[in-house]
């Protein structure tokens, strides 16, 4: 004994022409993709500047981040009391000011090109000294060791001074 019954293409056909007075596929709910697309943008109303380590997923507050000047203010971190002590003055008569402002004036893509090559020579160093020895073998570690410290410092610093150069 054979039971026929409809396709549900068919049954979907009567349901859309029955159902539904409007044959705008715009207004169909089987076909939800054909929706308009809706674009929503967010951005922060504060820049954010400080992590704060202390909170807690609640259902109301700031967040994770906040804005922190107060608390910079609190500890007698501001540019006048460093000043007060005179770090700016004998700074300034070493030289260190003026290297600061060149060393500030860099690109940032220099600094990270030259981390490349930082990284390559620790791989070389790696590869080219010797295992034969524990003193080799030290002097391997030491030297690869500097190397890629070298070129996280310099790709570090090209993203920290990329993001100082964008706030200008």
């Amino acid at each position: 004994m054979a039971i026929s019954t409809s396709s549900p293409v068919a049954y979907l056909t009567r349901i859309e022409h029955s159902n539904f007075p409007s044959k705008n596929p715009q207004f169909n709910p089987f076909f939800p993709s054909r929706k308009p697309l809706t674009i929503v943008n967010m951005a922060p109303k504060k820049k954010v500047n400080k992590y704060d380590s202390g909170w807690e997923k609640q259902w109301f507050g700031a967040g994770i981040f906040y804005e922190g000047s107060e608390e910079a203010e609190e500890l007698g971190l501001t540019l006048s009391s460093i000043e007060k002590l005179g770090v700016f003055s004998k700074a300034e008569e070493l030289g260190l000011l003026s290297l600061l402002e060149k060393a500030a004036s860099v690109s940032p893509s220099t600094l990270a090109s030259a981390a490349l090559p930082a990284l390559v020579a620790a791989l070389l160093a790696v590869v080219i000294i010797p295992d034969d020895s524990v003193g080799l073998v030290a002097v391997q570690a030491v030297v690869a060791g500097a190397l890629v410290v070298a070129a996280a410092g310099l790709f570090v610093g090209s993203v920290v001074l990329g993001g100082l150069q964008e706030a200008d």
